[in-house]
């Protein structure tokens, strides 16, 4: 099971790369209707967000994995997107970013004892996880941030299938 969640790991970001195939910068920057299941954001803006979030979820399992019980800071993601400019930056660099981030860390993570998948920090917010906690939460935030690019692909009449 531990070496399968590494593998969903490494495969997000094929996920990413895919869900925003063919889109233009005024599609990217398009901010959806406000209905249920589109959520607030830009695909623009959530793209950005995975991005930076996955560079959080790497520093944070490689502190985990190097040091003896760090602290891993929690943050606010609704003032990074206003205060870092998500809209001015490139969602295409995100995504490759986002996809060197993965590839990195999952070298790391096959590398690494099953022993070391359990060693814990302690997270300002959330209390003591695991690399493994750590791990299966960045699966599932990106998988839930691709629901919402392709229900606002959908709002937009840009499905990709």
């Amino acid at each position: 099971m531990e070496r399968e969640l590494i593998e969903q790991y490494a495969n997000g970001s094929e996920k990413l790369a895919l869900s925003i195939r063919g889109l233009t910068r005024e599609d990217l920057l398009a901010v959806p209707e406000s209905k249920p299941g589109l959520g607030k954001w830009s695909i623009q803006e959530v793209v950005v967000h995975l991005m930076d979030c996955d560079a959080v979820f790497a520093d944070r399992i490689k502190r985990v994995l190097a040091e003896d019980k760090p602290a891993l800071l929690a943050f606010d993601e609704n003032k990074w997107v206003s205060a870092l400019h998500y809209n001015k930056r490139s969602a295409e660099e995100a995504a490759t970013l986002f996809e060197l981030t993965r590839k990195q860390l999952t070298a790391i993570l096959q590398s690494v004892s099953d022993g070391a998948l359990k060693r814990t920090g302690t997270h300002t917010a959330l209390g003591q996880q695991t690399v493994l906690d750590i791990l299966g939460y960045a699966v599932r935030h990106l998988d839930h941030h691709i629901k919402f690019i392709h229900a606002k692909r959908a709002a937009m009449g840009k499905e990709m299938w």
